[in-house]
């Protein structure tokens, strides 16, 4: 329903700023512009629901040939002492333990091709316990807000974006991404414990977040013991160590259970391509309401409005700059993108906005796309306060990456 209500009101608050830049501006033609953006982003919805069609068949493919081989349910039952405090609703040692696990270890180490289709196996396994079938379950809401505060170890892609623009150490935003995407997980993890009365102090939880602490400690002690490219360069190397001795596991681990690989892998694939058609309506719906508002100067509207607002209580108004990327961040990952490389462009990659920009990107996830693209995959239209835990999460990532970027660069 929160959902159903935001997407109105982007389309509505288009239509609304495109009549006041007619009549008060002189400019019908933004009509036009607003027309454009809706055929533009529905082409993108298309094209991005394509491009996920061959990842999510490769993926889930493997995935199933884990889940023949038993691997996912010994990844469960590894799991399960944290999950099943943390999911109370699932039952122990259930096989969506094992999917939530690497779709988060995924994201962690940056590799998104692989987290999404591991993450919509997660779903499509709780919902499979999910008593009322189009209404968002207690633990489907905690893991996606989980996946939408987007805790991510190595912000790879967001150092090569820098370097692309010409910063002289790529790689100098990595600790306060850490630091802010760290803040967002925690905060989305509170949120929805409070909603559903989860017991946050448990000793079980909070060792494991303890010990997520410390691995981010340690990822941090590394990054500052050796040189930036190196650390850059070993970081894509282990990453992806990592995820082809995950392949092989999986494969070795069946054909020990005397699985048939090939045919696991082919009706995992099939399930891939399925999912990726099912998401294209709804991925195509959030997209276009996000164009129109951009395209409508909505957007340049409300950033002017809170850097005069700022400015009025006397706060410093360095960060303003930086607000269009921040709140196209829960809306678009790729508008966001766009936004942070065309603000280094602007300002300078090595400047106060550059720097801020890429760590405001890689504070959180896109929300509403991953909630459009989730949900969408299981036909789940209630999403209950999902939205609200999410942009919660998104906040709290926000607000630190702006704190952060004054400690470490202003």
């Amino acid at each position: 329903m929160v959902l159903n209500y935001i997407w109105i009101g982007l389309i509505l608050l288009a239509v609304l700023m495109g009549i006041i830049q007619a009549i008060f501006y002189g400019n019908p033609e933004i009509f036009n512009d607003i027309l454009q953006s809706t055929f533009a982003s529905a082409k993108t919805g298309f094209e991005i629901s394509i491009g996920l069609t061959g990842v999510l068949a490769l993926w889930m493919g493997i995935m199933k040939i884990g889940e023949k081989g038993g691997v996912v349910a010994k990844m469960s039952k590894v799991v399960t002492p944290f999950f099943s405090r943390l999911f109370p609703d699932v039952p122990k040692g259930h096989a969506s333990f094992g999917s939530m696990f690497m779709n988060l270890a995924a994201t962690m180490l940056g590799i998104d091709n692989a987290a999404t289709p591991m993450g919509l196996k997660a779903m499509k396994e709780l919902q499979e316990i999910n008593p009322d079938k189009e209404k968002a379950s207690n633990p489907m809401i905690m893991f996606m807000v989980l996946v939408t505060s987007g805790l991510t170890l190595v912000p790879v892609s967001i150092m090569v974006y820098r370097a692309q623009m010409g910063a002289a150490n790529p790689a100098d935003v990595f600790l306060p991404i850490l630091l802010a995407t760290f803040f967002a997980a925690i905060a989305g993890i509170i949120s929805v414990g409070i909603a559903q009365k989860i017991r946050l102090w448990d000793p079980v939880i909070l060792g494991t977040l303890g010990g997520m602490a410390v691995l981010v400690g340690l990822v941090i002690w590394a990054a500052m013991a050796m040189p930036q490219e190196v650390f850059s360069r070993w970081s894509t190397i282990v990453a992806a160590v990592l995820l082809l001795g995950v392949i092989c596991w999986f494969v070795i681990q069946a054909m020990v259970a005397k699985v048939n690989v090939y045919d696991a892998f082919i009706e995992g694939a099939k399930e891939g391509f399925t999912t990726a058609v099912g998401i294209i309506p709804y991925l195509i719906a959030i997209l276009v309401a996000v164009g129109m508002f951009r395209a409508s100067g909505a957007m340049d509207l409300l950033v002017g409005g809170l850097g005069w607002c700022f400015a009025a209580v006397g706060m410093n108004t360095d960060f303003v700059p930086a607000l269009p990327t921040a709140l196209m961040r829960p809306l678009s990952g790729g508008g966001a993108r766009g936004l942070m490389i065309d603000a280094m462009a602007q300002y300078g990659a090595d400047s106060f906005v550059g720097r801020l920009v890429s760590i405001v990107q890689g504070s959180t996830d896109t929300t509403f796309y991953i909630l459009a693209v989730y949900f969408g995959s299981i036909n789940v239209k209630e999403t209950r306060y999902a939205v609200v835990c999410g942009l919660i999460a998104d906040f709290f990532g926000i607000i630190a990456a702006i704190a952060l970027a004054y400690i470490f660069f202003h």
